[in-house]
């Protein structure tokens, strides 16, 4: 089955919407490896979004782009 197709206009309008709230991210890394945490999105850009972890040891923000959540690579959820 064909999965139906996603603008990126629609992604980028959903990030905006979870825009400064708390989200659980997942990362795929390829070769069957991800990973999950939760953090606050801080950031939000033209062409790419921001996510503050809440893991006290990580001290930076980690940067995806819109064309990641397209494909799949990362996905988003509001908490």
């Amino acid at each position: 089955m064909i999965k139906p197709t996603k603008k990126i206009s629609d992604v980028k309008q959903m990030v905006k919407s979870c825009a400064s709230s708390r989200v659980a991210v997942r990362v795929n890394l390829g070769r069957n490896k991800s990973v999950s945490y939760q953090g606050v999105l801080s950031g939000v850009y033209p062409a790419l979004f921001t996510v503050k972890p809440d893991d006290k040891d990580f001290l930076g923000k980690t940067a995806y782009s819109y064309s990641d959540v397209l494909c799949g690579n990362v996905k988003i959820k509001r908490l």
